[in-house]
């Protein structure tokens, strides 16, 4: 039996599949935000004074949170003055791969409709030299994960 070794969470890309990209487009240095849980009711039940029933309502999902740093020409930014600025939508499912030592997908998770909830951009500040980081947040309706066989 072979050792099993964690993925490094290091090695990822993003992809957005109803945008136009440029080359360096898609390279983030962060993804943050892949989080699912389940929103719960709870309901008393006449005569049972011991405890109250906890039911599930539905799944939740936080918001995508993308940080890289700002690009002079970027698709996607354009993507995202359109929903802030001119207020039109065109929502894009986005793909973020978990990547093995060849580049291929180890885990995908597929984000649907997403759709740009917020941009902003890093401190601008003389006394720092560091590189000037936007952060796109995104929503979404829901995440499917799909786990690649080994090679």
């Amino acid at each position: 039996m072979a050792d099993y070794y964690p993925p490094a969470s290091f090695h990822f890309r993003v992809e957005f599949l109803d945008i136009d990209t440029v080359d360096n487009d898609v390279l983030f240095q962060s993804v943050s935000g892949l989080s699912a849980s389940i929103e719960t009711e709870n309901v008393k039940e006449g005569g049972e004074n011991r405890f109250t029933h906890v039911l599930p309502v539905r799944s939740q999902y936080s918001d995508l949170v993308l940080k890289r740093g700002v690009l002079k020409d970027s698709g996607i930014i354009r993507w995202c003055r359109d929903a802030l600025e001119a207020f039109t939508f065109q929502p894009s499912d986005v793909l973020v791969h978990l990547l093995n030592d060849v580049h291929e997908p180890l885990v995908t998770w597929n984000l649907v409709h997403a759709w740009p909830k917020k941009w902003s951009a890093a401190d601008l500040d003389a006394e720092k030299n560091a590189v000037l980081v936007e952060t796109l947040e995104l929503s979404y309706n829901f995440f499917t994960v799909n786990h690649s066989a080994p090679s």
